[in-house]
């Protein structure tokens, strides 16, 4: 239950993202300013989805998820009532844009810290392999929707009403039935969170059969735990800094920059290059987006795969109960199994793909390089993400965080020199120079993790305990 309403809840980032590329041109007619200039609400969008998990992820991980998903919605809905409303000005689509962001993108984070609150390591590809496959929905049916709405009606303020519609049905559902699950406040699940912070259908249900509250959690354990120190956002900033998990980010942080340049570089493609319509140009988004969610399905699978067949090569038994001491495990060489494969390969396809849109080949091609991008790149972040939240195993959220500030970084960067890079030296070259920065920078990348991960990952975490015993000691 808490994957599937997390996996719906975590569409609201990519819905809003995607829903908006098909609007760009309409947006720039109706506010009268140039495509530039409505670009730059996309890059504010990525650089607040990087600022929100700063600010709030960390803190679900010491005060607990579901106050974090609750006043999120709360604002994203609350923004995108504004964007509906917003009839003139551009300053105020700039601002609204960025609340939005704010809103929508400390989900993810979040979520990657409630799926390791309720999953061990053996099977933590299966649980993020099916909510984020449910989330990549929304890259699929928002290009197509903001396209057929624009289509339609001519008008893109229908797009905002609908998300309007959608953060407040999340935001209800999630304060009827979401419980807490953080370790820090609720332990196992066996201690019972404050009364403000449960579900609402459990009071009710406990208010409508008082004589039930026998077979309930018992009152006496009804105080958050704790035990993780609350932690600024610099702790997530620190994360970036690690040897090990430097590597480990900038893998997955690349090819998501590498993607985003795909999706906001094709309404300029399909509408230029092959004269596609607003409905056409979203419909253009369904084969990278079904490369998205396979990729999202068939990673998470594999991953699990790959983790147990190398226990088993190591003739360790895996607890799937408390989880694994990944102390001794090589978690490196697990998660990142026939990665190299995939690097090479993606490589080729970017190569592909730039050329084929440079020459103006047949638009199935460019489609099919888009679902073969959109699966690799994919499969290439999930590994890479899984593999961030393994090594913090006391502060996913945190470790998540950093993960996802990175990539939005480099995302917005991409996305603002995709216009001049493009029209300087064309599509074949900017998505060559991509394919080899991501490729050949990720293999290189792989070799020493795979080399030196462990000890420097051991390293820190020996670091870290000692750390926090001699704060403890001083204390006393």
């Amino acid at each position: 239950m808490i994957v599937g309403l997390l996996g719906i809840a975590m569409l609201a980032s990519p819905l809003t993202a995607t829903m908006y590329l098909p609007l760009l041109p309409a947006l720039s007619k109706y506010y009268r300013v140039s495509m530039q200039a409505i670009n730059l609400t996309i890059t504010i969008y990525i650089i607040f989805q990087a600022v929100a998990p700063l600010l709030l992820a960390s803190t679900s991980d010491y005060f607990g998820r579901r106050p974090i998903y609750l006043c999120t919605f709360a604002l994203y809905t609350v923004a995108c009532l504004g964007l509906a409303l917003n009839t003139t000005s551009y300053g105020a689509l700039l601002v609204l844009r960025a609340i939005q962001s704010l809103g929508a993108s400390a989900i993810l984070s979040v979520s990657y810290g409630t799926v390791a609150d309720i999953s061990v390591t053996a099977e933590r590809g299966k649980f993020l392999g099916l909510l984020l496959t449910a989330a990549n929905v929304g890259t699929s049916i928002g290009p197509v929707f903001g396209g057929l709405i624009v289509y339609k009606s001519g008008s893109f303020r229908w797009a905002f009403w609908a998300l309007v519609v959608f953060g407040a049905f999340m935001l209800i559902a999630l304060a009827l039935v979401l419980p807490e699950t953080a370790r820090n406040v609720v332990g196992n699940g066996k201690i019972r969170d404050r009364r403000w912070n449960q579900p609402i259908w459990t009071l009710l249900r406990e208010h409508c059969n008082k004589k039930s509250r026998s077979n309930t959690l018992p009152e006496v354990e009804n105080e958050p735990t704790h035990r993780v120190k609350l932690t600024s956002p610099i702790a997530s900033l620190r994360v970036i800094f690690y040897a090990d998990t430097c590597l480990i980010i900038w893998i997955g942080s690349s090819f998501y920059a590498l993607w985003y340049c795909i999706q906001a570089s094709i309404p300029s493609i399909y509408k230029g290059q092959y004269s596609f319509n607003a409905l056409q140009t979203g419909l253009a988004y369904l084969p990278g987006s079904v490369g998205v969610i396979l990729g999202m399905y068939f990673s998470g699978k594999a991953i699990d795969y790959n983790y147990k067949h190398t226990a088993r090569k190591l003739g360790l038994r895996i607890d799937k109960v408390k989880g694994d001491d990944l102390a001794e495990f090589p978690i490196e060489d697990a998660r990142t199994k026939g990665c190299a494969y995939l690097l090479v390969l993606s490589l080729g396809i970017m190569v592909g793909y730039g050329w084929s849109v440079q020459k103006g080949v047949h638009v199935a091609a460019p489609l099919i390089f888009q679902f073969a991008q959109g699966l690799l790149s994919t499969w290439i972040c999930q590994c890479y993400s899984i593999l961030l939240v393994d090594g913090f195993p006391q502060t996913p959220s945190t470790a998540a965080t950093a993960g996802n500030m990175t990539r939005c970084v480099l995302s917005a960067i991409a996305v603002a020199v995709l216009e001049p890079f493009v029209h300087a030296v064309g599509y074949g070259w900017f998505m060559a120079f991509l394919g080899l920065l991501t490729g050949i920078g990720g293999l290189l990348a792989q070799v020493v993790l795979r080399k030196w991960g462990r000890r420097w990952r051991n390293a820190r975490t020996k670091e870290t305990e000692e750390s926090q015993s001699n704060r403890a000691g001083a204390v006393a």
